[in-house]
């Protein structure tokens, strides 16, 4: 498993010592065999991959990937697939492993592209909240970051993760086991936060701002992506139940409405950097994720709606800075007149 240690000094020297020492007693307990039933059986495989030299490291390709100038036995890639298959499933990627093409749920590299030019990441302290198997880590590592810590609570995510990067090698990114909720409040440490398809999945938008805003340095940047809907500065989708088949998914807000919801929360410099629909090209099912996916989210006879007969996934981008701190808030209600569907 990843020695994390490294990534404790370095919160210590940047005055994160109270988080340090936080982690330094948690992690252990959480990657304990106790706290998850197959967790033992990951470690197992993840222990066993071999160990192979990486002469080549790609992190600015579309597949993050690493390879020999050696040949490596046509036997040892085939063994290294079938690890790497246990896996599953693999939501985010993609990424070439030796020749193993990890073909993931999500072209996550569309996504990247359509932000990778309006962010600039060199130097700089990076955090991804909800960062799943790290793909876009690797890409903001490749963008120059100095330090990418990376958040997320599944615990396969996080052994897949570990995968790539025994192949990878020590790199100064870190992926913590955790939730955005464990962070310390006002931590104030980062250059840059990206939320990423997190904002749609938590019960309180605005907090879920403030939240970000007291991961960042005064000046810091956030990159926020979610899911959307057209309509006006007072409109939000609450789904009744699902949508497109998932439960979790409580507030779809227009893009005039998140931005009214960013300025509530004290940031600046707002920008729209992309409004883009959700294609069966860039989310589907692959061997390497295969269950349902989004053609069986939409509904067979329009696919402009979900199966619930809600609008089909429309995803925008923000930008905004943190230029107003607060030493601390409530949660709040959303701005009142706002209308919901």
């Amino acid at each position: 498993m990843k020695n994390y240690n490294v990534l404790y000094d370095k919160l210590e020297q940047a005055g994160a010592a109270q988080w340090a020492q936080k982690l330094r007693s948690e992690i252990p307990q959480i990657l304990s065999s106790a706290t998850h039933g197959d967790l033992a059986g990951w470690q197992k495989i993840l222990n066993a991959l071999p160990d192979l030299p990486a002469d080549i490291i790609n992190l600015n390709n579309d597949a993050v990937s690493v390879s020999s100038n050696q040949i490596i036995h046509p036997q040892t890639i085939q063994q290294l697939k079938q690890a790497l298959l246990q896996f599953h499933p693999w939501r985010k990627g993609p990424f070439h492993i030796y020749g193993v093409e990890i073909d993931a749920e999500w072209r996550s590299d569309l996504k990247w592209n359509r932000l990778k030019e309006s962010v600039d990441l060199r130097d700089k302290w990076v955090l991804d909240v909800g960062c799943g198997n790290g793909y876009y880590g690797w890409r903001m590592l490749g963008a120059g970051a100095e330090t990418v810590v990376g958040i997320e609570p599944f615990l396969k995510n996080v052994l897949q993760y570990e995968a790539i990067s025994h192949f990878i090698g020590e790199q100064p990114f870190y992926v913590l086991p955790v939730g955005v909720q464990d962070l310390p409040d006002n931590l104030q440490l980062f250059d840059t936060v990206f939320s990423m398809g997190v904002l749609y999945h938590r019960r309180s938008p605005l907090d879920h701002l403030f939240q970000l805003k007291s991961f960042l340095k005064t000046g810091g940047e956030l990159v926020l992506e979610t899911l959307i809907i057209e309509g006006t500065d007072k409109e939000a989708l609450v789904p009744k139940d699902r949508y497109a088949k998932m439960r979790n998914v409580w507030f779809l807000p227009s893009t005039a409405a998140l931005q009214s919801w960013l300025e509530r929360a004290g940031f600046l410099n707002i920008r729209l950097l992309n409004i883009s629909r959700t294609t069966i090209e860039e989310q589907r099912s692959t061997a390497w994720m295969a269950y349902e996916s989004l053609p069986d989210f939409l509904d067979p006879e329009n696919p402009n709606q979900t199966i619930e007969g809600y609008p089909a996934p429309l995803r925008a981008m923000f930008s905004a800075k943190k230029t107003i701190t607060f030493d601390s808030h409530t949660s709040l209600p959303l701005p009142v007149n706002f209308n919901f569907r």
